[in-house]
C-alpha cells in the first residue's frame, strides 16, 4: 500500500492516461481491497459490491494497477462452456522504481519474493510518510453539501405588527387595461417549417418509395435498399426516374434477391442519365407508354358493346347470320316462335329439341360461342346449361392464322 500511495501521487503514473479514469482515490480503494485478500483472487462483481464502482470502472483501475507494475497476473480468468467462470488470480508487486527512489536495498536470493535489507537515510522520511498514508483506510468521498442556504420566508425575529412588511399593492390604472392586451416578456418563437432531409434521409425516403411501388421489391429491407440507391439518391433522382430507368429492361419473372437485382440494374445509371431534363423526358415517355398500353388493353380486352348506330347493328347481325355454319340450323327450327331480336323463345322448345341441341353443342363448342356473341351469355346458359358454357368459354384458343375471336364471332 505504500507503493500504491507513492504511485498515486507520482506524476509518472497519475496523469499519463489519455482516456478513461485517472490514477486516483478509486485506484487506491481497489488496491486496498486487493491487499486484504490471500490468495488475491477477486471477481469483478465482488469488487463492485465492496467499492460501489461500476463494472467498467473496476476493469479500468485493475488495468492501471497492472500498467503501474503494482499488480501481476498469476492465473488469468477464463470461461469454460458448461462450467462457472473463474476469476483471475493476482500477485502484489512493488516496482523497482520505488526501491531506487527511496534508497531501499533488497537481497538477491534468486527468488521472486522481495526481501529488503536496508534503506538510505535520505529515504526514511518519505517511507514514513507513505506508511502513515497506508495505515489509514481510504473511503469513498461523500458529495459536498451546498453552502448556499435557501432564502427564508419569514424574518428571524418575530413582530407584533399586524401589517405586512412586504408593502402595499396598487391596482393598475384603467388606461393600461383598456385594450385587454399585454406585451409578453418572452416572445414566442416562430414556427419552424418542414425539416429539410439530409443525405441519409433522402436515401431512405427514395428507398421507401421504391419498396412500395416496385412489385419485386416489396420483400426487401428499406435500409439495404437505401444503401444500394445511395448513388442515384445523392444525384437527385426521384422515384419516378428510378422506375423509368428500371422499365428500360425486361420485366423479371421471378427475383430471388431483390437487392442484388436492383444493384445490377442501377449500374452506370448516373453516367447514362446525368441530366435532370433528360430524366424528366424519360419519365414523361414512360408515362405515355403506360397510358397507350392501358388504352390498348381497354380497347381489345374489354367487353364487347352493342353498336349504338342502328345501321351498324343491322350490318353486324347480317354478318353474324352469314357466318353461321349450315349445320347449326337444325331442321324443324323454322316454325319456332321468335322474339323481336330474332331469338327463338326457349319455352317453345320441346325436351327432345333441347337434348339434341345440347348434344350437338357438346360435339362442336363453336356453336355455344356463336350463341354467346349473338344472344348473350345468359341466353346461352339457359339453352345449353352452365356446364357446357363453362367448357366452351374456358377451352384454350388455338394460335395461328385461323383463330376464332370470341367477341366478334369471325375467323
Amino acid at each position: 500500500m505504500q507503493a500504491v500511495h507513492w504511485a498515486a501521487e507520482s506524476p509518472r503514473y497519475a496523469r499519463h492516461r489519455s482516456h478513461g479514469p485517472k490514477f486516483g482515490w478509486s485506484t487506491v480503494l481497489i488496491a486496498q481491497e486487493l491487499a486484504e485478500l490471500s490468495p488475491c483472487r477477486p471477481g469483478v462483481d465482488y469488487l463492485m459490491r465492496r467499492t460501489g464502482l461500476k463494472e467498467r470502472s473496476v476493469q479500468y483501475h485493475l488495468e492501471m494497477l497492472r500498467e503501474a507494475g503494482l499488480l501481476a497476473y498469476v492465473v488469468m480468468g477464463s470461461r469454460v462452456r458448461g462450467g462457472p467462470p473463474l476469476a483471475s488470480e493476482f500477485r502484489w508487486v512493488i516496482p523497482a522504481a520505488f526501491d531506487r527512489e527511496h534508497g531501499i536495498r533488497c537481497a538477491d536470493d534468486g527468488v521472486l519474493l522481495r526481501r529488503p535489507v536496508g534503506i538510505a537515510d535520505w529515504g526514511r522520511k518519505a517511507i514514513a510518510k507513505w506508511g502513515r498514508k497506508a495505515s489509514r483506510k481510504v473511503r469513498k468521498p461523500r458529495k459536498a453539501l451546498s453552502t448556499q442556504q435557501p432564502p427564508r420566508c419569514t424574518p428571524m425575529a418575530g413582530t407584533t405588527s399586524g401589517s405586512s412588511t412586504t408593502g402595499t399593492t396598487h391596482s393598475p390604472p384603467e388606461d393600461k387595461l383598456a385594450s385587454g392586451k399585454a406585451d409578453c416578456p418572452t416572445p414566442k418563437k416562430p414556427n419552424r417549417g418542414s425539416r429539410t432531409l439530409n443525405t441519409v434521409g433522402r436515401r431512405f425516403q427514395l428507398a421507401g418509395e421504391l419498396v412500395r411501388r416496385v412489385p419485386w421489391l416489396h420483400r426487401a429491407l428499406v435500409p439495404r435498399i437505401a444503401w444500394i440507391v445511395r448513388e442515384v439518391a445523392d444525384a437527385g433522382w426521384s422515384a419516378d426516374e428510378v422506375i423509368a430507368w428500371l422499365d428500360n429492361g425486361d420485366a423479371p419473372q421471378a427475383v430471388r434477391r431483390p437487392s442484388g437485382f436492383l444493384a445490377r440494374r442501377l449500374e452506370h445509371a448516373t453516367t447514362l442519365w446525368p441530366d435532370a431534363a433528360g430524366r424528366a423526358r424519360a419519365v414523361e415517355a414512360a408515362r405515355d407508354s403506360q397510358r397507350a398500353e392501358h388504352a390498348r388493353h381497354v380497347e381489345w380486352e374489354g367487353d364487347w358493346q352493342m353498336p349504338r348506330s342502328a345501321a351498324v347493328l343491322a350490318e353486324v347481325r347480317a354478318s353474324f347470320s352469314r357466318s353461321v355454319p349450315a349445320q347449326q340450323e337444325e331442321p324443324g327450327m323454322g316454325d319456332v316462335v321468335r322474339t323481336d331480336d330474332g331469338l327463338p323463345v326457349l319455352e317453345e322448345f320441346t325436351r327432345e329439341q333441347i337434348i339434341d341441341l345440347r348434344r350437338d353443342a357438346e360435339k362442336d363448342p363453336s356453336v355455344i360461342e356463336f350463341t354467346i356473341n349473338t344472344a348473350g351469355e345468359v341466353y346461352a346458359r339457359r339453352l345449353y346449361s352452365n356446364r357446357l358454357v363453362d367448357q366452351a368459354v374456358n377451352r384454350p384458343v388455338r394460335s395461328g392464322l385461323m383463330v376464332m375471336d370470341r367477341r366478334w364471332g369471325s375467323a
